[in-house]
C-alpha cells in the first residue's frame, strides 16, 4: 500500500511539508509507504485543453513535474494527498496548473482511490483553499477521507505550523483515517462499484 504525498508549495521545507510530513508519519505507523513530491518554483504549464491525454493517456506537454507525479500514479497508488499553501483564500496557482493536468489525464488511474487535501495558512482563506481542492476528488468517484477538524493548519514562518497542536492532531488523524479506508476498501482486489456510460449536456440550445 503506498500513498502520494503532494507538497504544493514552492518552498520544499516550509509549514505545508510540515502538515504533510505528519499525514505521512502517521501513514507510515499504519504501514503505509509514503512518497512526497514537491512542485519547486519553476513555472508550470497549466491544461490548454488540447485533448492530446484523451488519446494518447498522458498530457501533451513533457516537463518533469508531470512525469514525475505520473510515473508515481502509474506504479499504483492507493491514495493521494494534496498539500497547498492559501494563496489569496484559494491554493497555490502552479499547482492547479498541475493538477488540472493530472486529474484530466490520469482520471482512469486515480478513480475510488481515497484522497485528501491539506491546507495551511497564515491566518484566513483556508476553507475556501480547502474546498477548491476537494473537487479534483468529487469529479472522480474518489472517497474523500476525513479528520477530526477541516484539514488545515496554521503558520508563516518555516517550522511553525508544528507549533499548531491542534492542526498536528488533525494531520495524524487523518493519516489514520487515510489507512483505514485504504485497508478496507481495497481497490485493487475487490474492484469498484460500476459505472454507467457518462451522460454529457451543456446549456446551449
Amino acid at each position: 500500500m503506498k500513498v502520494l504525498l503532494s507538497n504544493g508549495s514552492p518552498r520544499e521545507q516550509g509549514n505545508t511539508f510540515t502538515a504533510l510530513s505528519e499525514v505521512a508519519k502517521a501513514l507510515q505507523q499504519e504501514g503505509v509507504e509514503t512518497e512526497i513530491i514537491s512542485i519547486g518554483k519553476k513555472a508550470v504549464q497549466g491544461c490548454i485543453a488540447c485533448g492530446w491525454c484523451g488519446r494518447e493517456g498522458r498530457c501533451t506537454f513533457r516537463d518533469d513535474l508531470y512525469y514525475k507525479v505520473m510515473r508515481a500514479v502509474k506504479d499504483g497508488i492507493d491514495g493521494l494527498v494534496i498539500g497547498s499553501p492559501v494563496y489569496y483564500g484559494g491554493p497555490n496557482g502552479s499547482l492547479c496548473a498541475l493538477l488540472d493536468r493530472v486529474f484530466y489525464s490520469l482520471g482512469t488511474d486515480l478513480r475510488f482511490k481515497p484522497g485528501a487535501s491539506v491546507v495551511v495558512c497564515r491566518r484566513g482563506g483556508a476553507s475556501a483553499a480547502f474546498d477548491r481542492l476537494n473537487k479534483y476528488f468529487t469529479i472522480l468517484n474518489m472517497p474523500v477521507v476525513s479528520s477530526q477538524y477541516w484539514n488545515m493548519a496554521y503558520g508563516q514562518t518555516p517550522g511553525q505550523a508544528a507549533q499548531d497542536e491542534e492542526g498536528m492532531q488533525t494531520m495524524r488523524t487523518l493519516g489514520r483515517n487515510m489507512a483505514w479506508m485504504i485497508k478496507r476498501l481495497d481497490v485493487r482486489k475487490e474492484g469498484h462499484p460500476e459505472i454507467e456510460p457518462q451522460v454529457r449536456t451543456n446549456f446551449i440550445r
